[in-house]
């Protein structure tokens, strides 16, 4: 399993360094790591999320959608991403291929010295992805709303927050791990 063997050490040694455009600062240990990892993991299973599931983020670069992605998978789901600037559209082009059940979500992001809210284009992004179970909305800009989705829940609220032992599913060589997608320039994006 690919998160297996990112996981293997849970020393204090720093794993991740994340520095944001906006001059804040997280760094997060390999045993910090593996037990954010295990807390998401378990909140997948708990929806039913397994072996070939699609799993998708819209998200800029942050330790969430690294975590995120490593919990997907451990479970032997398949992870794929979009960012936060693209549009409703190009979103759409891409996570309708793949059908998801789970969106993990940023509320907004930083660009250029700015800052921009997400949500209503992720409220739009759901409105045509019937296929989302559940979607897991990161407090990334300071401008989380859930109250505005049927179905989101904080990131910090979701999955097991009981220490515990990630159970990673064994995949042959050849399973999925990420899908992703051509530019769409000619078309529709191919994943």
């Amino acid at each position: 399993n690919f998160a297996e063997n990112l996981l293997q050490y849970r020393s204090d040694k720093i794993a991740i360094i994340f520095r944001s455009e906006n001059g804040s600062e997280k760094r997060i240990s390999q045993r910090e790591l593996y037990n954010d990892v295990y807390r998401i993991a378990s909140g997948l299973k708990k929806l039913g999320v397994g072996i070939s599931d699609r799993v998708a983020a819209f998200m800029p670069n942050i330790p969430e959608t690294v975590i995120a992605m490593l919990a997907t998978a451990s479970v032997g789901a398949i992870w794929s991403s979009s960012s936060p600037d693209f549009g409703i559209k190009g979103v759409l082009d891409r996570f309708s291929q793949i059908e998801p059940k789970v969106v993990f979500a940023a509320d907004g992001y930083f660009y250029n010295g700015k800052q921009f809210d997400s949500q209503e284009k992720l409220l739009g992004i759901l409105e045509k992805l019937t296929t989302v179970q559940k979607v897991v909305l990161v407090d990334f800009s300071g401008k989380r709303d859930t109250t505005k989705f049927d179905n989101a829940i904080r990131w910090e609220h979701f999955g097991n927050h009981e220490a515990g032992e990630i159970h990673f599913e064994q995949l042959p060589f050849s399973h999925p791990l990420y899908i992703m997608y051509s530019s769409g320039t000619t078309g529709l994006p191919k994943s």
